[in-house]
């Protein structure tokens, strides 16, 4: 019966994160034709997807530490239902200042979904199934990816980019319901083999999460790698309309593979692989990402490097480097959850989305929107081009856009470095909380105890919530 409600509960979490990504998505997908009716520069258009970035650093910090002290179901389903009403209402903006309100509204209430869902997938399933579990819930990224471009490129062709909203909206309200009906919230700390309920080492959360070292190069990847993941998703469509001269529903096919439909064998692969190799060793899941970032430098570069007018030779080697980027995620994830107590694993994912939209994600589409920007002039001032000719740039912006992206290899290569430093350091953490947990276990079952609680306490410290 636990079981069976498990998996119904990582059903409903699968569904509310591929809308999460729908919905937070839908806007590179037609963001060329909103440039263009509004006449917006690259800079202008990566703001907008910063806007829902920052806001989502900045209240995902609260959100997290709610997650650990309230029911997890109610935040999930207040936090869809709202963003999904937010998603419609952008589609009924006109103007470039009501979109970017809407877009921070948006950003708000998806920054409910991570720190709740993690929490409860780390209660739901024990320790040695949870990169799998986690790859299942995240597979919702690529697929919510997928689903925008393909319908969010051919509802913007055929009905106008309003439509793509308003219809993207729709099955969030759906989500909400099913994570009130179907959702049984788990006892924190259920799924560990060692019961110390609600208790948490004493001191301030966030101040926990970073003494442990092993979070500092996983922090940082995270903001590499999603500086990478945020710049791919704002600016491959209008790369591939640009650059290799296809339309918007062509480019939103070709981007539902490259940055959609890739992740789907890195999500499952990546975690199954992950976690047979942290049954041998604890290090083994940042190992392997380590590997994948290797891979995927090389990859992007060729893709990034192919001729204009080129979406296949540009589309093949980007869709296997997105793919090993993926597998990022059934690592990272999983291992954050056993680096921390049960109490705790709320404020660690907040602690870390923090760091990582603050610094990388919300940067991703800023940053490539001036790149994008800079070279443009550079190319049309070296043939001549006035910066002031309006018009005249338009011819100019593939070729600077597809300049900006070589940051994306540069920054694979420097997480591959990130990732072995993280290998090296996690499997002391994750003992050192076991052996903590071991202990606090040991204190609520005094029978079984051998240890001395004076001494546990004076060393680690130690709480009790409720």
């Amino acid at each position: 019966m636990l079981r069976r409600r498990a998996q119904v509960a990582l059903a409903v979490l699968f569904a509310i994160n591929l809308m999460n990504f729908v919905d937070r998505q839908i806007l590179g997908a037609v963001g060329e034709d909103i440039r263009k009716q509004w006449q917006l520069s690259d800079t202008a258009l990566g703001t907008l997807g910063t806007a829902f970035t920052l806001i989502y650093a900045v209240v995902g910090l609260p959100f997290g530490r709610l997650a650990d002290k309230l029911r997890r179901t109610h935040i999930l389903a207040g936090g869809v239902f709202a963003w999904s009403l937010l998603t419609a209402a952008s589609g009924i903006c006109t103007s470039f200042t009501q979109l970017f309100v809407v877009r921070l509204g948006v950003g708000l209430g998806e920054a409910s979904c991570a720190p709740a869902a993690a929490s409860l997938i780390g209660d739901l399933f024990p320790a040695h199934e949870r990169s799998r579990a986690l790859s299942i819930y995240m597979l919702g990224l690529p697929l919510g990816i997928a689903a925008s471009f393909l319908a969010g490129g051919y509802i913007a062709k055929t009905w106008g980019w309003q439509a793509a909203f308003f219809l993207a909206s729709a099955p969030g309200v759906l989500c909400s319901i099913a994570a009130l009906a179907l959702i049984h919230e788990p006892a924190r700390g259920a799924a560990e083999a060692h019961d110390i309920g609600e208790v948490v080492r004493a001191g301030s959360p966030i101040r926990l999460v970073l003494s442990i070292p092993s979070m500092w190069p996983i922090v940082l990847s995270g903001a590499l790698h999603n500086f990478n993941m945020y710049a791919i998703g704002s600016f491959i469509a209008p790369l591939l309309i640009r650059y290799h001269h296809v339309n918007i529903a062509e480019a939103g096919y070709y981007s539902m593979f490259v940055f959609g439909l890739s992740g789907i064998p890195g999500l499952i692969f990546g975690g199954m692989l992950a976690d047979r190799l942290t049954r041998r060793w604890p290090g083994g899941r940042m190992t392997l990402s380590a590997m994948a970032f290797l891979v995927a430098a090389p990859l992007t570069y060729v893709a990034i490097d192919a001729p204009p007018s080129s979406p296949m030779g540009f589309a093949f080697p980007m869709t296997l480097g997105v793919a090993a980027m993926y597998v990022y995620y059934s690592t990272t994830y999983s291992t954050i959850q056993d680096l921390v107590e049960p109490s705790l694993r709320g404020m660690a994912m907040a602690t870390y989305f923090f760091a990582m939209y603050l610094l990388g994600a919300s940067l991703g589409p800023i940053v490539m929107g001036r790149l994008s920007d800079h070279y443009m002039l550079a190319a049309a001032a070296a043939a001549g081009v006035s910066a002031t000719s309006g018009p005249a740039l338009e011819a100019f912006k593939g070729d600077g856009l597809r300049r900006a992206m070589y940051v994306i290899p540069a920054l694979n290569l420097l997480l591959t470095v990130c990732m072995l430093a993280a290998a090296r350091m996690v499997p002391r953490d994750i003992e050192a909380v076991r052996q903590w947990m071991r202990e606090s276990a040991e204190r609520r079952d005094p029978a079984g105890s051998h240890a001395s609680p004076l001494q546990t306490r004076s060393s680690l410290g130690m709480s009790s919530r409720s």
